[in-house]
């Protein structure tokens, strides 16, 4: 990794969730030489506790003049270089919600030498110190924000090294070849000839891998950030009774009037392994109903942001003007797929990707099947590892111009003209791994993590 200046001043935060009412404790985070300082300096400790690394010590963080307790905590030392950041850590353990953190976190900020830390500072200090690789400490971030187990699976492949390992075999391969090059550029005279097809077809099995590692990530995208799905159709075709058959729960009121849904109703689900936002559209149909108009203006919008159009339609009443008026209004670019529902109440045949009842939950496994197939979402035990998008936007860079190199051996041109490709390859490898970074690459990448991570 290029030399970056490590800022020494000591950094806090709240290191874990803080919600009213949630958590028996909230963990208080500082990293930095004036850590210990900072919480000796607000916390009395009764007894004779002793301060070494590795200890938890029980004592009561107080107030500025000293006579009131803010709040019970416990204080866990980890001295330098055993702990997250590789610095000195302190952290403190105190109870949960929201007012008891406050309280404790303004008396740490109060501390002389003490700031709030940025978004994913802690992180981004292992990783400078030496204490993590970047590709551990993005899955870190990975795991963090996983929705379902299996995106946390993939997550804990990255955690447990699997993307560094993989990444940095492909860049030394390349290494290796570009040092037979320079070697053959300064001193062809006196080495054996360099045979260039089985050089070509070694650049080629490094981009094939990359590649793959390409789509993997893809794959593996869907399982992170999840899909939005929108379900839409005329009034009364059952969209919120497939809402909550879905969603295990009775998220959206279900009447035999047409119209009830009036706004976008939103549920969290997962199928597969895969995340989904589930959107409950209102009924689209002209009306004079002001409130109503604005629902079915908001289905409009989820119709544009959805990653998958369910559009339901009435087996009973079969496929209607008005249901193809909707399918001409789903955008180009935006996969659906058509249901009719209520196959409990019709034995009409009608042309539909799948034929449901969000009552009885026939047809239900095939509504799943389609939905995940359609997003490309399928997954299976095949994928092991997965890029994020800037590890993969940087492997297809790799990748690209490993691919030039058939250019230039078809063009026969000298030794010297390969290397520049090669290296552009193992420069966009070693930004994936961490050994090419800048400080500005390092600020953007943490910026987007948790503050206290």
């Amino acid at each position: 990794m290029q030399e970056i200046n490590r800022e020494r001043r000591t950094i806090a935060a709240v290191a874990t969730a803080v919600a009213p009412g949630q958590g028996g404790i909230a963990v208080i985070r500082l990293s930095g030489p004036d850590s210990q300082r900072a919480v000796r300096a607000i916390t009395s400790f009764p007894g004779e506790q002793v301060w070494e690394s590795h200890r938890v010590l029980y004592g009561h963080v107080m107030a500025a003049d000293g006579l009131e307790r803010l709040d019970e905590v416990l204080v866990l030392l980890m001295q330098a270089p055993r702990s997250y950041t590789a610095e000195d850590v302190t952290e403190i353990h105190c109870h949960g919600g929201v007012m008891a953190v406050q309280r404790v976190m303004a008396r740490v900020l109060e501390q002389p030498g003490i700031r709030r830390a940025l978004p994913g500072e802690f992180s981004q200090r292992a990783v400078l110190n030496g204490r993590l690789d970047l590709t551990r400490a993005e899955a870190i971030g990975d795991l963090v924000s996983a929705r379902s187990q299996r995106a946390a699976q993939l997550a804990m492949a990255g955690v447990d090294g699997g993307i560094q390992r993989r990444i940095k075999a492909l860049r030394e391969c390349l290494l290796d070849q570009l040092s037979e090059l320079e070697a053959r550029v300064d001193f062809e005279d006196d080495l054996p000839a360099l045979d260039g097809q089985a050089l070509l077809r070694a650049l080629q099995s490094v981009r094939d891998e990359l590649l793959q590692l390409v789509a993997d990530g893809e794959r593996g995208a869907v399982l992170r950030q999840g899909l939005r799905v929108a379900l839409v159709g005329r009034p009364n075709v059952g969209k919120s009774s497939l809402l909550n058959r879905l969603s295990r729960r009775e998220r959206a009121i279900v009447t035999d009037r047409p119209g009830t849904t009036r706004d976008l109703l939103e549920s969290e689900i997962v199928l597969e392994g895969v995340p989904i936002t589930l959107l409950d559209t209102a009924g689209i149909r002209s009306t004079d109903d002001a409130v109503e108009q604005l629902g079915i203006a908001r289905s409009h919008d989820a119709l544009a942001s959805a990653d998958l159009v369910v559009l339901l339609f009435d087996l009973s009443e079969g496929w209607t003007a008005e249901d193809q008026a909707l399918r001409e209004r789903i955008p180009a670019d935006v996969p659906y797929l058509l249901v009719g529902n209520k196959a409990d109440l019709s034995d009409a045949v009608a042309p539909a990707d799948v034929h449901l009842s969000a009552v009885t939950g026939a047809g239900e496994e095939q509504l799943v099947e389609a939905l995940l197939e359609r997003c490309g979402a399928v997954t299976d035990g095949s994928l092991l590892l997965s890029l994020n998008q800037r590890q993969a936007d940087l492997a297809r860079v790799a990748a690209a111009a490993l691919d030039r190199s058939e250019q230039v051996a078809a063009d026969g041109l000298p030794w010297d003209f390969w290397t520049i490709d090669l290296r552009e390859a193992i420069h966009s490898l070693g930004e994936i791994t961490g050994e090419e970074l800048t400080e500005s690459v390092l600020d953007r990448i943490f910026s987007r993590f948790c503050i206290g991570k």
